[in-house]
């Protein structure tokens, strides 16, 4: 009985990283029947331990909402606001073109209604925001900077489709250092 858990456990393991490839590769709409081909699985191996496939993405959505929320807690530990802010935009640019737009839809709307990430986004939204207040009262951020120019920033992001992974995250770094600089207080510049 241990060796059947054992290898159900393996199998769980063989289909989220397949999933996470596939979806960075191309998007979340890859058939069901790809990622059990690229995990060595059936598909009927992929419904047991996924009934659904937004349990699938939810699953997956989990690894890159943990990085996306620690990105931003660690940005907004910096005690300098402007570089904390500079750096949650890099890193959430970075976690965005990995995950062809995961992050974008983490800080929007969860995938298949997964209540499960709220409090997570609630989280990550006030530690952004945060951080957002730090830089404008230090005067490094223009003021009329809001919550919309982080979707909009996340929006741009997700155009960079093109290329493997590593060509999208050198894509997205340039990006966000085009918008950094444009988001700076022209007064402090």
């Amino acid at each position: 009985m241990g060796d059947l858990r054992r290898d159900a456990q393996l199998n769980r393991e063989r289909i989220l990283a397949a999933a996470r490839v596939l979806f960075a590769e191309r998007d979340l709409q890859v058939p069901t029947s790809e990622i059990a081909q690229r995990a060595g699985v059936g598909a009927a191996t992929i419904y047991r331990r996924f009934p659904t496939r937004d349990a699938l993405v939810a699953a997956v959505f989990t690894t890159r909402v943990d990085e996306c929320v620690s990105r931003i807690l660690e940005a907004s530990r910096d005690s300098d606001p402007w570089r904390g802010f500079s750096a949650a935009i890099q890193a959430l640019c970075t976690v965005d073109a990995d995950g062809r737009g995961l992050t974008r839809d983490f800080l929007s709307a969860v995938p298949g209604g997964a209540s499960e990430f709220d409090d997570q986004r609630r989280v990550a939204e006030q530690a952004f925001a945060d951080l957002v207040r730090r830089a404008k009262e230090a005067g490094a951020l223009r003021a009329e900077f809001g919550r919309d120019d982080l979707t909009l920033v996340l929006a741009a992001n997700a155009g960079l489709v093109q290329g493997d992974v590593a060509a999208r995250r050198a894509a997205s770094k340039k990006l966000a250092g085009y918008l950094v600089a444009g988001f700076r207080n022209p007064a402090t510049s």
